[in-house]
């Protein structure tokens, strides 16, 4: 199993991060992402990347402006993703913690360092997003 850990600070309001980073249908900041598919409103839905490899997320935890957690699961790999928000002074803190597992032996070696590359890219976008 690896974990990655990220936090950033944003000079936004916690409901508009929690807005970006929660949405299915407002995905066009992330350079990842081809589409979202809807399985049960709420509960599931399927990433579709650019470069055709689909991930399905099911959703475990829902508290607005506070945590959003899933699990995942495609071809490769199995894990669990938790997103922190915290506000102070008309800012905002994400920390987002990824706990993944290698479905193939040969990829072991590599999931940690992908990890941190996803999550610095996604960061990267969202940091875009917000402050663009």
């Amino acid at each position: 199993m690896a974990v990655s850990n990220r936090k950033a600070t944003f000079a936004a309001d916690v409901k508009e991060v929690w807005d970006v980073v929660v949405s299915l249908t407002e995905y066009s900041w992330r350079r990842d992402v081809e589409n979202i598919e809807m399985v049960e409103p709420g509960k599931q839905f399927v990433e579709h990347t650019k470069d055709g490899f689909s991930t399905i997320f099911t959703i475990t935890a829902f508290e607005p402006c506070r945590r959003y957690e899933f699990d995942m699961e495609n071809a490769n790999m199995k894990g669990h993703w938790v997103g922190l928000f915290s506000s102070e002074g008309g800012k905002t803190t994400v920390n987002f913690t990824e706990n993944v597992t290698a479905k193939k032996a040969l990829l072991k070696p590599f999931v940690k360092g992908y990890l941190k590359k996803q999550q610095a890219a996604y960061l990267a976008d969202l940091t875009k997003r917000l402050e663009g």
